[in-house]
């Protein structure tokens, strides 16, 4: 994979925004392999709304090292009042996967993972049953067993958050956990912890979201992929898909066809993230796929 560096803005929307950062790049030598952007609207003058960009630069263009091109573009950001980071394409993010006994989409993780269609390091999966230790532990992945007492999970999600800081983790997967993250880790992983819902949310919200489609008599179900937020399945979405059902496919036949459009809107989702394809905006995203 060719090392590239992925510059990421988002900032008030005005003239010469992209003829600035262009021109910044090509000072430098920058050979620009991917460049897209989009412009959301305000209300008016007082509110020239939002505009957004993700650049990659191939890293043996520039004449500068990464250190010095954040130093330099730190002027040109403040100036446009920007919100941006740049990463390094050939750095491995550190991604824990949480799950309970499903494994349909941690199996799909690690197949891809391991088939190098997701560039990442799994530093270790932690599951709340132990069922899926073997599966883990060929890919050879540490696997922890972390057991949840209904009565009182504080225990469970202290020993989570230790695990979480023991490897640094900087992208955490929730691979149907089935478990609702204290606040506390919500808050410190902001914007880096990924669910998968098992529903076309914002419709049926919750448990059992295919039973509540099969009672409504959908004919469409879905999956979606978000951030996680300290309100329960309102974060950020990143990815959804759909299954057309009728009226001849039973609660079994739902949660059979879901299943596999689970997996394949978190691989979306969590390859969106992985190459810094998603910026957010309040409660939206902006998907540079």
């Amino acid at each position: 994979m060719e090392q590239t560096y992925r510059l990421v803005i988002r900032c008030p929307d005005r003239v010469g925004i992209v003829a600035k950062v262009s021109e910044f790049i090509s000072a430098h030598g920058g050979w620009l392999t991917e460049a897209s952007y989009h412009s959301e609207p305000g209300s008016g003058a007082q509110d020239p709304g939002w505009f957004f960009m993700r650049n990659e630069i191939r890293a043996d263009s520039l004449d500068v090292s990464l250190e010095q091109f954040q130093q330099r573009f730190a002027e040109l950001a403040q100036a446009f009042q920007m919100s941006w980071f740049i990463s390094d394409s050939s750095v491995r993010k550190k991604v824990v996967i949480l799950a309970s006994h499903a494994s349909h989409c941690l199996a799909d993780i690690l197949y891809r993972w391991h088939s190098g269609e997701l560039y990442c390091d799994i530093s270790a999966v932690i599951a709340n049953h132990d069922n899926l230790r073997s599966m883990v532990e060929w890919h050879g992945i540490p696997f922890h067993h972390v057991p949840v007492d209904p009565a009182d999970k504080s225990a469970h999600f202290q020993q989570v958050d230790d695990l979480l800081q023991q490897v640094e983790a900087q992208t955490i997967v929730l691979a149907r956990y089935m478990q609702i993250l204290p606040a506390a880790i919500c808050e410190r992983y902001q914007g880096q912890v990924i669910n998968i819902h098992h529903s076309f949310l914002p419709s049926f919200i919750g448990a059992n979201p295919y039973y509540q489609a099969y009672d409504r008599g959908v004919k469409l179900i879905g999956a979606t992929c978000h951030y996680v937020t300290q309100e329960l399945d309102q974060g950020p979405i990143i990815e959804q898909d759909v299954e057309r059902i009728s009226h001849r496919h039973n609660k079994d036949d739902l949660v059979r066809l879901g299943k596999d459009v689970e997996k394949i809107v978190l691989a979306r989702g969590l390859r969106y993230h992985l190459e810094d394809r998603v910026v957010m905006h309040g409660n939206k995203t902006v998907i540079f796929d």
